[in-house]
């Protein structure tokens, strides 16, 4: 069954960045009834506040987002380097006006492991709530796959990161009303996240801390064992990085943490961290195919009915 194609009508309009709002710090992205910065940072401002911040320790960079940035937010899959996170913010003395609440994107995919662990982390952290976001229309993967197919992450990778994803997260963000959000990326991590700052403001003025961007995969681990957090249990199955159960795979110890993501693939990402534009711009020229689709139809129902 084909995918069903989303209409460019019914999804948040994303414009191209422009050089003024470049130099403010941010690039506009989201139409501004959806969303609108509450916190704006200059470009000078930003780069000082990551030259700053990138000698502190993650419990440090923690206390000074929750401080400093409203409606702050996590966003996990729960790998390792997020339930760190979430371990370390539970410890940090914070009052439940200021907890950080964590949004999980289930993209119907997830291991039962995965799965379970939520759970887990619900009895663990009973202050920090999980919001779960799923892709819209879909309770379940027989749902998702009548709507758009199956395998739509073999037959078009892009529109599955859309619809199992990039739409759930900005979703998400609308209906919180969130404003910045802490992230489980490292710059060990390797890819795109090589030089990975830790802050940065996304196109439609979305702050993104990456507490963790200084530490290793040891060090996480490391803090995992020392303080009893609960993990996934695929990490001791040979999996280092976990996401949807049909693009991960084990890893050997001589190999990157992120490698047995979508192995095989030029693809380092799943489509969150991603710029939003490119979304945008992959969903008008669905659109512009399908109206030219529409037309020829029409055309030639025409033309038949001449004849």
């Amino acid at each position: 069954m084909p995918a069903k194609m989303p209409q460019y009508s019914e999804i948040e309009a994303i414009d191209t960045p422009n050089d003024a709002m470049t130099e403010s710090g941010y690039v506009s992205g989201g139409s501004s009834e959806d969303y609108t910065p509450e916190i704006v940072f200059t470009k000078p401002h930003l780069q000082f506040l990551n030259r700053q911040l990138q000698f502190l320790e993650p419990q440090d960079i923690l206390r000074w987002c929750i401080t400093s940035l409203p409606h702050l937010f996590q966003t996990t899959a729960f790998g390792m380097t997020g339930l760190v996170t979430l371990d370390m913010l539970s410890k940090l003395d914070v009052p439940r006006p200021q907890m950080v609440d964590l949004v999980f994107l289930d993209t119907l995919y997830h291991f039962e492991e995965t799965l379970n662990l939520v759970d887990r982390v619900r009895k663990r952290y009973p202050l920090n709530n999980v919001h779960v976001y799923k892709p819209a229309g879909a309770e379940n993967a027989a749902e998702f796959e009548s709507r758009y197919g199956a395998r739509l992450w073999e037959a078009d990778d892009q529109l599955y990161d859309w619809v199992a994803k990039v739409e759930p997260a900005q979703r998400a963000y609308r209906e919180l009303n969130v404003h910045a959000v802490l992230t489980g990326r490292r710059r060990s991590q390797g890819g795109k996240r090589g030089d990975l700052d830790v802050i940065e403001v996304d196109e439609a003025g979305l702050i993104k801390i990456n507490p963790m961007a200084n530490w290793s995969f040891d060090q996480v681990k490391q803090y995992v064992q020392e303080n009893n957090v609960p993990y996934n249990e695929l990490l001791d199955r040979g999996y280092k990085s976990v996401g949807d159960w049909h693009s991960t795979q084990p890893v050997a110890d001589n190999e990157d943490e992120r490698s047995g993501r979508w192995k095989g693939q030029q693809k380092t990402e799943c489509g969150i961290h991603n710029p939003r534009s490119k979304y945008a711009q992959y969903l008008m020229e669905m659109e512009r195919k399908r109206q030219e689709e529409a037309l020829t139809s029409a055309l030639h129902s025409q033309l038949t009915a001449a004849q």
